[in-house]
């Protein structure tokens, strides 16, 4: 059997506004156009999340509602600046086929390097820019049996691509 991970960095947050706290600042207009895109992008390439894991804050909780899924979503305050190996514990928690986890930089970038066998041939994969995303296949049973190192990357996106395809067509 396999498991599929989406695995997104939150979108595009606003800087300056008068949120009170870091945890408390939303998405940027960028940032919401860039978070529909990418749900558009995921349906076209049928990966639909069965459920949905996401940290507390408030840019990745909006990025997962304009992302527009029709899926149960667990808001989780561990992910909130999450290390690799938290958001790997928190996966391995999972209980549906295919999860879309939704957290933050660097320990989704660290984690994203972590778990694949071979990254994706992508410029921006390193930095995982805001709103990247990281489709990846497991040949596991149950998320509780997740190792490092052991994806296979189905795909891997960043909005930029996404907007600008938009704007071209």
């Amino acid at each position: 059997m396999t498991r599929t991970l989406i695995l997104t960095r939150h979108a595009k947050s606003a800087w300056g506004n008068n949120a009170p706290s870091d945890h408390a600042r939303p998405l940027n207009k960028r940032g919401r156009r860039s978070a529909a895109a990418l749900g558009d992008w995921l349906r076209r390439n049928d990966q639909i999340p069965d459920q949905i894991l996401c940290s507390s804050s408030q840019r990745t909780r909006e990025t997962q509602e304009l992302m527009a899924f029709d899926a149960p979503t667990v808001f989780i305050e561990r992910l909130y600046h999450a290390s690799s190996e938290i958001i790997f514990q928190a996966l391995r928690e999972a209980t549906q086929n295919r999860v879309m986890l939704v957290s933050h930089k660097p320990g989704i970038a660290a984690f994203a390097h972590a778990v694949v066998a071979t990254p994706p041939d992508h410029i921006r994969f390193d930095d995982y820019p805001t709103g990247a995303t990281l489709v990846v296949r497991f040949d596991i049973d149950s998320w509780a049996d997740l190792s490092w190192s052991s994806g296979r990357v189905v795909d891997f996106v960043v909005p930029r691509e996404l907007l600008e395809e938009e704007v071209g067509a």
